[in-house]
């Protein structure tokens, strides 16, 4: 019986390989970005594993819809723009627009937030924010990545909008326990307009 190994040795002179078979140093921009992202991945991961049966029919539709989204766009991002029309997993249509609805929905549910806060509430809460701060990583990551190689607009827009997110879904847990927020500041740039 054939066995199948994980392991192919082929990186063992530190490089590995990206969509369309090229190799890259494991410490080239791209796949920095890609490991920001599935560090992300990993920590959706366990924040879906650490809810309450109550929070889980609140939040693990919309971090499992996360999750997959992100295997797609760590797909577009291990492949370089000249042959990302030949990957075979495209980003979803409305990526940016279902995650703007997603935060308008929490937002209303939870009340405006005017102010940065403090990381930390209940558990669930203090790892959202968590996998807010990996989220902004990646997204400085895939900017500098921008930089040498294009990186499609919607992947650009959806990470940005996706620390949003885990933001206010950081906000609603802390009011779904009715857990008083932890404010540091206001907003200067929302208290202006």
């Amino acid at each position: 019986m054939a066995t199948h190994r994980i392991y192919t040795r082929t990186g063992d002179q530190g490089t590995t390989g990206i969509h369309g078979g090229t190799r890259v140093p494991k410490d080239d921009i791209r796949i920095e970005a890609n490991g920001d992202l599935d560090e992300l991945n990993c920590q959706l991961g366990v924040i879906r594993s650490m809810q309450s049966r109550e929070a889980s029919e609140t939040y693990d539709d919309i971090l499992h819809t996360i999750q997959k989204n992100l295997m797609t766009v760590m797909s577009q991002v291990a492949t370089p723009s000249a042959d990302r029309e030949k990957n075979p997993n495209p980003l979803p249509e409305n990526l940016v627009a279902d995650c703007e609805t997603t935060m308008d929905r929490l937002t209303e549910e939870a009340g405006p937030g005017l102010h940065f806060l403090l990381p930390g509430g209940t558990p669930l809460a203090a790892q959202l924010q968590l996998a807010r701060a990996i989220c902004r990583r990646a997204e400085r990551r895939l900017w500098t990545l921008h930089r040498q190689d294009p990186v499609p607009e919607d992947i650009l827009q959806y990470i940005n909008r996706l620390s949003d997110l885990l933001f206010v879904m950081a906000r609603h847990e802390l009011a779904r326990q009715d857990w008083p927020e932890e404010q540091w500041k206001a907003f200067a740039y929302k208290n202006q307009q």
